[in-house]
């Protein structure tokens, strides 16, 4: 195979003639793209597949040195979380108190609450005790082996969120605390930064 025949895989189409006059668009192709050659389109298309598969099959230097990294993980309760920022200091542990910072959406992106104004920037943070029963059960699993200035975006199924009305955290405000819990029957997208460990 001759990689020369590659550089121009459609080597039959030649550039209009700046001669002729274009006339407006019809039904049948313009004759100046009809022509034959020796390499048809169908084979340079082949052609290039074939590179393209062996450039792929190629380890390359900078993806072999990648070491295997695992973004996203499952919980025993159900709970899928990614780290996005790994933080500093102690771990948060079972029974300790926590200031934490939080987005929650639903499943689709639609925004539901947040500590934090998305206007102003102002945030109101949350304290509350790891493994204490007023905290959801999925937003305990996520926070749980975090650091101070962490961050973890996870998934809470249905059955680890707001499964009572009296969980925490949940939004002061009516507005905010009715979407969250006409939508306590589904997956909940939580973006928590644990802002201290108590």
């Amino acid at each position: 195979m001759e990689l020369k025949s590659l550089a121009n895989p459609f080597p039959c189409r030649r550039p209009p003639d700046p001669k002729k006059k274009i006339r407006p668009a019809r039904r049948s192709r313009a004759p100046y793209l009809k022509s034959t050659c020796a390499l048809s389109r169908r084979r340079a298309v082949s052609d290039m597949a074939v590179v393209g598969a062996v450039a792929l099959s190629t380890p390359t230097p900078a993806l072999a040195e990648q070491p295997d990294v695992t973004r996203y993980r499952k919980v025993g309760s159900g709970v899928i979380l990614e780290d996005v920022v790994e933080g500093e200091g102690p771990e948060a542990r079972e029974g300790d108190l926590v200031q934490f910072n939080y987005v929650c959406r639903r499943a689709n992106g639609y925004f539901v609450h947040s500590t934090v104004d998305q206007f102003s920037g102002e945030s109101r943070p949350v304290t509350l005790a790891l493994g204490g029963e007023e905290m959801i059960r999925g937003l305990r699993d996520v926070l749980i082996g975090m650091k101070s200035g962490g961050k973890r975006r996870a998934l809470i199924p249905p059955e680890a969120g707001y499964v009572s009305e009296t969980l925490k955290p949940i939004a002061e405000e009516f507005g905010p605390r009715r979407s969250l819990l006409s939508h306590a029957k589904e997956p909940l997208v939580f973006e928590v930064q644990l802002l201290k460990v108590l």
